[in-house]
């Protein structure tokens, strides 16, 4: 199994706008999901006028899942929210994650999306660590985090993403490896790696 990807495009709206009604991405994304919402929320990212990139994920060349990440220094909002539970350093990359197909979760796909996407944060030199903050009722993420290598370094309360949920997040860290040096990412660059 290769997990390959690219940078989301306007064409592929339709397809997150039917990710997103689906109930296991609904119940945690809580996304507006008319066709002007999906426009409206995902078009800057797409366009290259927002600094996050929105990243549709393939398994074996079929449409797997998305991948939302961004710098907390170029959203620096959401690192005074984390700043009383956690320091965010410089450097610091968050990532939010989906996988679009109910047929395709829980076959161990999460963790291997989670990773090819943490090796192309290190293809940036400038790519201290990886932070994730998760609901902690949302076991079946932060279990993904665990199984991509990512710890628990600290809990408390955040505004949640979906207003059912209480305020409780756990929140997953990586440190930039050693190996992450020179030649690191090569694969990641190119956008492929095995799953």
């Amino acid at each position: 199994m290769v997990i390959t990807w690219r940078r989301l495009t306007e064409d592929d709206f339709p397809l997150v706008k039917q990710w997103l009604e689906r109930p296991h991405v609904a119940r945690w994304w809580n996304h507006e999901t008319s066709a002007e919402a999906v426009a409206r929320d995902f078009g800057p990212a797409a366009r290259g006028e927002e600094p996050s990139e929105d990243l549709l994920v393939f398994l074996d060349g079929r449409p797997l899942g998305l991948v939302q990440r961004s710098r907390y220094s170029d959203y620096p909002e959401y690192a005074e929210e984390l700043a009383p539970i956690l320091e965010v350093p410089g450097g610091a990359v968050s990532i939010d994650y989906l996988i679009g197909d109910e047929e395709q979760v829980g076959k161990g796909l999460g963790p291997s999306m989670i990773r090819a996407i943490v090796e192309l944060t290190w293809a940036d030199p400038e790519a201290t660590c990886v932070i994730v903050p998760v609901s902690k009722a949302n076991r079946a993420s932060w279990r993904a985090l665990e199984k991509a290598g990512l710890r628990r370094v600290a809990e408390g309360e955040l505004e949640p993403d979906n207003p059912v949920d209480d305020r409780d997040h756990v929140i997953y860290r990586l440190d930039r490896p050693a190996s992450a040096g020179e030649g690191a990412g090569e694969g990641a660059e190119r956008g492929r790696v095995p799953a």
